[in-house]
């Protein structure tokens, strides 16, 4: 079984979401089951149905959270000493060469990637041409638009 690399504020935000999904939305889902059921014929009932859509997607969820939290290596970046190189859970300033704009990005599981907070997946091209990289070096990414280069201009463990 793979691990699944995971922050420890990623870990934290899964379990938040299980324990909501478990003590509120699941318990909600099963009390408008009910109240559906005993509106009488099942048959045409959408109320009915679109409960029981929203329970199996509930209880789906439920398992994917459980599961990869159970296949999950938690890293926390603080506690990283990578000797300045970027890793899983650093946060990488960089310079892009052609046009000197300056992007701050932290490298975290997919589950966790918000490119408008500044997270991008470990799985993602910029990700992957940057892992293993030191402050100075250039990364040069395959982007749809072309190739682009970057320079590392920072890393850091927070």
């Amino acid at each position: 079984m793979a691990t699944i690399p995971l922050t420890k504020r990623g870990a934290e935000l899964l379990k938040q979401e299980l324990h909501r999904l478990k003590t509120i939305e699941r318990p909600a889902v099963v009390n408008a089951i009910a109240e559906a059921r005993a509106q009488g014929d099942l048959s045409e009932n959408a109320e009915y149905d679109a409960a029981k859509d929203k329970q199996g997607f509930i209880e789906g969820r439920i398992l994917e959270i459980e599961s990869k939290l159970a296949q999950a290596q938690i890293i926390d970046p603080a506690a990283l000493n990578a000797g300045g190189k970027v890793v899983f859970g650093s946060t990488v300033e960089l310079e892009e060469e052609d046009s000197g704009d300056a992007v701050t990005y932290q490298i975290v599981g997919e589950d966790e990637a918000d490119l408008k907070q500044g997270r991008i997946s470990v799985g993602s091209p910029i990700a992957r041409a940057l892992i293993g990289k030191e402050a100075g070096d250039v990364a040069e990414v395959q982007a749809p638009g072309g190739l682009r280069r970057y320079e590392v201009v920072d890393v850091r463990y927070i």
